[in-house]
């Protein structure tokens, strides 16, 4: 049944009942982001995407810090900071919200294609992505690594159809990677993935419930061919091929980097979301001993390294819901009937669906709401106090405000830190930063090596508790955000 589906004419598949499930995730999906979750690095993506705009130039060095001049950088993302940027530039935050909508919304239709392609049952699709939902959202917010969770689902529902026997698709790797690499490190994943699946074939395997077919030698051909094309593709950015090395570099050369962000800890069995990834774990498992379902190698091979990387860090969930939303929704199928277009109601889906758009559209946020949003969040009336107070600098400033900093001066004040921490790390500027956060000993003295005169910081955190304390600051503003504090003394 699901097979005639993909057969009908295209208004009948638009207004099928697999359509309008579609919508419903989609709805659920934007109702869960209307709080405009936007990360900290979400302003300086902006702030460098507008600069490539503006200037048609790729930074190759850090500019905007007192700490790191001259640091080596590369704007690696440029591509997603430059779609973020022009957002900015055509809406503003009600721009940025649209893309935000856009983005996630195109992540979860396209798990939702790939568990409908590998389970052949769009109703398992749906309860699976469903389930799904809650972990599939974390890694959701405005930054490119969202392309990048896109891209990675594409190229698995481009390999999965390859495996079918629907060989077309395969020649869009290329110009998929061609994007990717220019937009977000996780280029290196799909490369991996692709690998993953050409290697499985090479030889006929069987294991248990393991199995692999061996590819034709057309297909093999096809396979070598379209590798070779996407590896060419990873060296066409405006960096050349010392883009891909960056890449690398931060990923196994930055142990700091991964220590002290809180997005690269370990898996939080303790939270609901980390205690519903080991309930889907335990699931599979019981699933299994119960069925007994024969698998690809290659799909099992990607959903243990999933379930590795999401242990060792919480951001890797980015890795595994494409990795593992196909093989649940497998397991799903055996419970769930396929979609019969023969009992659907074309014309009541046309009609909820309109309903649907209608409703998002009245459910969207105005900009007096997003902009409310803004000032809770970030330092938006202390940026304020230090332009028409003319603060004296270098100003110290709390590590999710940096990118904020960076967004509003523009480089007219430089910043102490901000999320870029590749450009921090080596020069030994992030380790003096998470000493003088955490209130070491030695804080106060690396305060006064980079000559700092104030500080902008959270109102919660433990170095302004210390400042407070502290015979030699004196605090000059404070709200229910932030305060600043500056130092009695000028060196």
């Amino acid at each position: 049944m699901e097979s005639h589906a993909a057969r009908q004419p295209v208004l009948r598949r638009v207004s099928s009942f697999s359509a309008l499930l579609a919508m419903l995730l989609v709805t659920a999906l934007c109702v869960s982001l209307r709080e405009f979750r936007v990360d900290p690095d979400v302003w300086w993506h902006i702030k460098f995407g507008r600069d490539i705009l503006l200037t048609h130039h790729w930074p190759t060095t850090e500019n905007f810090s007192f700490t790191a001049p001259g640091a080596p950088w590369m704007e690696y993302e440029w591509l997603g900071d430059v779609l973020l940027a022009a957002a900015d530039r055509a809406w503003g935050l009600r721009g940025l919200m649209l893309l935000d909508f856009a983005l996630g919304s195109a992540v979860l239709l396209a798990l939702y294609g790939l568990a409908s392609l590998r389970s052949h049952n769009s109703k398992a699709a749906f309860v699976t992505c469903g389930l799904f939902l809650l972990l599939a959202a974390i890694p959701f917010n405005l930054r490119p690594q969202m392309l990048g969770y896109l891209f990675l689902t594409l190229t698995l529902i481009i390999l999965e159809r390859f495996r079918q026997g629907r060989r077309g698709t395969l020649w869009l790797l290329p110009g998929l990677f061609l994007v990717w690499v220019n937009t977000h490190g996780t280029f290196v994943v799909g490369l991996f993935a692709f690998l993953v699946y050409g290697i499985s074939g090479l030889l006929k395997f069987r294991l248990g419930n393991l199995e692999s077919a061996p590819w034709a030698p057309r297909e093999r051909v096809r396979l070598g061919f379209a590798l070779f094309a996407s590896l060419v593709a990873l060296i066409i950015t405006p960096y050349g091929t010392r883009l891909v090395g960056y890449v690398l570099e931060i990923m196994f050369m930055r142990p700091l980097n991964i220590a002290s962000i809180q997005e690269w800890r370990p898996m939080p069995f303790d939270l609901d979301f980390g205690k519903l990834f080991l309930a889907l774990l335990i699931g599979f498992v019981l699933a299994q001993v119960v069925l007994r379902l024969t698998w690809q190698l290659p799909e099992v091979i990607l959903f243990l390294v999933g379930i590795a990387e999401a242990c060792i860090h919480v951001r890797m969930l980015l890795l595994f819901v494409p990795f593992a939303v196909p093989l649940f929704s497998v397991i799903l199928s055996r419970w769930i009937p396929p979609y019969d277009p023969g009992k659907d109601k074309y014309a009541l889906n046309a009609l909820l669906m309109i309903a649907v758009v209608v409703g998002l559209v009245l459910f969207f946020p105005s900009q007096a709401q997003l902009e409310s949003y803004v000032a809770e969040r970030w330092p938006e009336k202390a940026v304020r106090y230090i332009e028409q107070h003319a603060l004296p600098g270098p100003m110290y400033n709390t590590y999710g405000y940096g990118g904020y900093l960076d967004y509003v001066f523009d480089g007219r004040r430089k910043v102490f830190i901000d999320g870029r921490t590749d450009a921090y790390e080596l020069n030994g500027v992030l380790a003096d930063y998470m000493n003088i956060a955490r209130v070491s000993t030695n804080a106060l003295a690396l305060l006064r090596l980079y000559r700092v005169q104030s500080c902008l910081l959270h109102r919660d955190e433990p170095l302004a508790t210390l400042l407070a304390a502290s015979s030699q600051w004196e605090k000059v503003y404070a709200d229910e955000q932030s305060e600043l504090f500056i130092r009695k003394r000028a060196f």
